[in-house]
């Protein structure tokens, strides 16, 4: 079949597919149409946007999600990582409820906050110190306004197709990025990321980088590449941020901890608060001690919803009672062990395709050669757009962009449901896959 034909055959297959979505998601077309009467393109959240238009949800029980029209389906989203604990753990739920009965917005320091963060500062090697804000973010501005602050210098180096937050874009140009002047890499590129560190000198305040790429594709970063974003920064007095806003997950101690590479930064959010807005930042004392307010030069930090008792009490109780590092070891090799099973169904059908990440993160690509990087691929984008839709219909809901992510309530029957509506998707569409 040649290409032309492929593309052709695949749009036709993507509109078959929409159109049986439409059929099927009435109520979700109905709130989306309400929702644009007062919303641009009835959105709020850009990523939760996709063609026809998003399924609206009613409820969510466990791991399982109920939309508008009354489908059931399993939730491999998760709500991008941050939905750890499931729609309705009881441990989270009573922590909620306790802390709405004895007040809200207090106005004050409360008797949460600090007992998260030692919980935090015990849970991840990087951190001595730590300040909490409302997203991940805000934590990784205030993280770079830190770098900037302490070493006095403007510059900014980040990855070519990374993700930092909804002002932190770099996978295309976004006229609403934080003007900072920022300098792009190539990821898992050694070489190139010293010789960029070492031209930039005494005017780099810092590197951000996710030690897996998460909303680029769950593209882990090598030993090597990290091990030279370290020395390379140490070496030039820049400062080196790990966004973990994701990753943290995946180890007892993050990503850093299991890699034993220590950055000066570290930025938290997503499932640590609880599934209650959250975001947070620390590191090195002496740089985070830049925020004492005892201090008379103390840099401002400000957020009135930083330290909301909901997500204090909600992240403790998470962190604490449910996302032990023994459930933390368990739930990735449980990932692994998932991960494993699709490759297993691409490589029984030698397909060129395949699912990259680290524990409980997953994502597809439509590509043989090893994933080191993201790069441009439409036709393969195009794929995940027909992949997403068909596994809706089978009742496995999982993001767009071809993320698949694993909670703590979900069962070996829940990752067989997955499995055999990929194994139907690869079956049903092998033409149209077999072609590039």
């Amino acid at each position: 079949m040649s290409t032309t034909l492929a593309n052709v055959d695949l749009e036709a297959a993507y509109a078959e597919a929409e159109e049986s979505f439409r059929a099927r998601n009435p109520n979700s077309a109905a709130a989306n149409q309400r929702a644009a009467e007062v919303m641009p393109g009835g959105n709020t959240r850009t990523v939760l946007h996709y063609a026809p238009y998003p399924l609206a949800f009613a409820k969510g029980e466990g791991a399982h999600l109920i939309d508008a029209d009354g489908h059931r389906l399993v939730d491999f989203l998760g709500e991008y990582t941050a939905g750890l604990y499931g729609h309705d753990n009881p441990v989270i739920q009573n922590a909620i409820e306790t802390a709405v009965r004895d007040g809200i917005v207090l106005g004050g320091p409360n008797l949460m906050e600090a007992r998260l963060a030692r919980a935090v500062v015990d849970r991840f090697p990087a951190l001595e110190l730590v300040r909490f804000t409302n997203s991940g973010t805000e934590a990784n501005l205030m993280a770079i306004g830190a770098a900037r602050a302490f070493t006095g210098r403007s510059k900014v180096m980040a990855m070519q197709g990374g993700y930092h937050g909804g002002v932190l874009y770099f996978a295309a140009p976004s006229p609403v990025n934080a003007p900072f002047d920022v300098t792009l890499v190539p990821y898992n590129d050694p070489d190139a990321a010293r010789d960029a560190i070492r031209a930039a000198g005494s005017q780099l305040a810092c590197v951000i980088v996710e030690p897996m790429m998460g909303s680029s594709g769950c593209i882990p970063a090598s030993a090597e590449f990290l091990g030279a974003l370290r020395e390379a920064t140490a070496e030039t007095g820049a400062l080196l941020i790990f966004d973990e806003v994701m990753t943290s997950r995946l180890a007892p101690g993050g990503r850093h901890g299991a890699l034993g590479i220590t950055p000066d930064l570290l930025t938290l959010g997503k499932y640590l608060g609880g599934g209650v807005s959250f975001g947070a930042f620390g590191g090195r004392a002496d740089i985070m001690s830049g925020f004492d307010p005892n201090s008379g030069s103390a840099w401002p930090h400000a957020g009135t919803f930083n330290n909301n008792i909901m997500t204090m009490t909600a992240g403790l109780a998470g962190l604490t009672q449910l996302y032990t590092p023994e459930a933390c070891v368990a739930l990735n090799a449980m990932g692994d062990g998932f991960r494993g099973r699709l490759n297993a169904a691409i490589e029984k059908r030698d397909l060129p395709m395949q699912f990259s990440g680290i524990g409980s993160m997953n994502t597809v690509h439509f590509r043989p050669d090893p994933v080191l990087r993201p790069e441009p691929d439409p036709i393969g984008n195009r794929k995940r757009d027909l992949m997403h839709l068909d596994m809706i219909h089978a009742g496995v809901y999982h993001a767009r962009r071809g993320m698949m992510n694993l909670s703590l309530p979900m069962t070996d029957a829940d990752l067989d449901v997955a499995v055999a509506a990929f194994e139907e998707f690869l079956d049903s569409r092998r033409a149209l896959l077999e072609a590039g």
